[in-house]
């Protein structure tokens, strides 16, 4: 029995050999951008993206980089009742980012990314559920941008113009 025992231990050991963890290298954890960008947004403006940049970029310490983010808003219907009442809207953010390095005066990266959602209004007039529903999904919305924008970021080589 005690043979059975450590014979199962030693296969679930070799076994395990090659696992590789995803965080084992720091440029996985790292933001080329952090503390070394001045961001500025223009379009469309939602009131929390602003609390939430210092967030992805933190507080500027160092110039190296100015970031530029446009967003625009798209709002389609998706569904229309017999009076013409809208019961599903779809919204498309588009954000437009702009990175240039301060040093060469060059833009470095631009890229256009989509987030989007859909709500289904509940009356023609304030409705508190919807509201708050429809600022949850702009909130969900920035932040699964950004974190695809810095995601995207992470492999490139910023030092470079395009």
């Amino acid at each position: 029995m005690k043979k059975l025992f450590f014979v199962t231990i030693f296969t679930f050991i070799i076994s395990c050999g090659d696992i590789d963890f995803i965080y084992k290298e720091d440029k996985n954890l790292i933001n080329p951008l952090y503390e070394r960008t001045e961001v500025s947004t223009s379009g469309l403006d939602i009131t929390f993206m602003n609390s939430y940049l210092p967030m992805f970029f933190g507080n500027k310490k160092e110039g190296r980089f100015s970031l530029s983010i446009e967003v625009e808003q798209n709002k389609i219907k998706r569904s229309v009742e017999t009076n013409q009442a809208t019961s599903k809207l779809r919204y498309e953010l588009k954000f437009i980012y702009i990175l240039v390095l301060n040093e060469k005066n060059c833009v470095t990266f631009d890229k256009e990314l989509v987030s989007h959602f859909s709500i289904i209004p509940k009356s023609s007039g304030y409705n508190y559920g919807t509201d708050s529903s429809l600022e949850k999904k702009y909130q969900l919305a920035v932040t699964e941008n950004l974190n695809r924008f810095v995601s995207i970021i992470i492999d490139r080589d910023l030092n470079s113009c395009s």
